[in-house]
């Protein structure tokens, strides 16, 4: 698709050097966010898919690991994301995982899942499971169907193709073989990151209630209990 020929500038406001201290603050709110879902093993071989301009790579990087691959489908993005690793490879994800069987003990994919039509779903859990070694996680952000808001941002690309709730992901992450499949929101980071953030965290948890309370009237349960406009999903593959 010729959006993704320059997707980091028209797309991200990507400029030609990647913004370190602007990185790591990003990075920051992932630590929380990836909370208990990481290798203990430094040496842990981690490949992050639509890499992008390559954050989460430097924030893997500076936890200490070093076995790191990204992989992204274009290529301003990959010039970027070269700047804070040399391994990332201008490959279509699909193809990439297809020759990566049993090779990783760790995969991410933020912001990818909803760029596929159907087929291409389905293929690209399949995939993230094959390419796992056993005790391997896979580790996806998208938009969440579930929110209020979440297809405003399902619809903020066009390169958008669906958006998930909760309960149809997990569903598809389990006919894939994961296992101990776990979601989370991702939202105000209620400690460690910003004052400010942990204010939010407090208003969000009475927007939160009211949302429960909003989905007990309609349908008499509180629904996934994900309500963010956009979610994070943990599965793993079977030791």
């Amino acid at each position: 698709m010729r959006i993704y020929e320059r997707y980091g500038v028209n797309f991200q406001d990507a400029s030609q050097d990647i913004d370190l201290i602007q990185a790591r603050r990003w990075g920051k709110a992932y630590r929380y966010y990836f909370r208990d879902w990481l290798p203990t093993n430094k040496e842990a071989h981690i490949v992050d898919l639509a890499c992008g301009y390559g954050r989460l790579l430097l924030f893997f990087k500076e936890l200490g690991y070093w076995h790191l691959t990204g992989v992204d489908i274009s290529p301003d993005q990959v010039a970027l994301a070269r700047q804070v690793i040399p391994d990332v490879q201008e490959r279509n994800v699909l193809d990439f995982l297809t020759n990566a069987q049993h090779a990783f003990g760790l995969i991410t994919g933020l912001d990818i899942v909803e760029h596929f039509n159907k087929p291409e779903v389905l293929r690209f859990l399949d995939g993230c499971y094959q390419a796992l070694k056993p005790g391997g996680r896979l580790i996806l952000q998208t938009p969440n169907a579930d929110s209020p808001f979440g297809l405003q941002h399902r619809y903020n690309d066009l390169t958008h193709e669906q958006a998930f709730n909760t309960n149809l992901l997990t569903r598809l992450m389990r006919r894939a073989g994961f296992e101990h499949i776990e979601v989370r929101e991702q939202g105000p980071v209620p400690f460690g990151y910003r004052a400010m953030s942990s204010v939010r965290y407090i208003v969000w948890q009475t927007i939160r209630a009211g949302l429960k309370i909003w989905n007990l009237a309609e349908i008499g349960s509180t629904g996934s209990g994900v309500y963010t406009r956009v979610f994070l999903i943990s599965g793993c593959k079977a030791s």
